[in-house]
């Protein structure tokens, strides 16, 4: 059983790591395309923007997983108030809601 600093240090170390992608996806797309390769940078870019897209949902996850810990509710699932199983918070710890509520 990890403890909730574990889980936190987790959460962090995450979060620092999905921010720093973020920003070298945004430096790749700001960087300027090379005439006559318009439509591979194009694809290249819009795969890009994907990732992006889902890192940032995860980061917002992992805000609200730290918030939950620093008001004393983290494990409890945001829907039932039921404990979230610990092997579901090893898997996600960034989860808000338990196995039942997810499905």
């Amino acid at each position: 059983m990890k403890s909730i600093e574990e889980r936190k240090e987790r959460l962090t170390a995450r979060l620092e790591y999905l921010n720093a992608r973020l920003h070298r996806i945004d430096q790749e797309l700001d960087e300027p395309v090379e005439r006559g390769e318009e439509s591979i940078e194009r694809e290249d870019d819009e795969v890009l923007e994907d990732l992006g897209a889902s890192g940032l949902q995860e980061i917002r996850m992992i805000e609200a997983a730290l918030d939950r810990i620093e008001q004393g509710t983290f494990g409890a699932c945001v829907i039932c108030g039921e404990a979230i199983a610990e092997a579901r918070l090893d898997a996600l710890p960034q989860t808000p809601v338990c196995r039942d509520c997810a499905t």
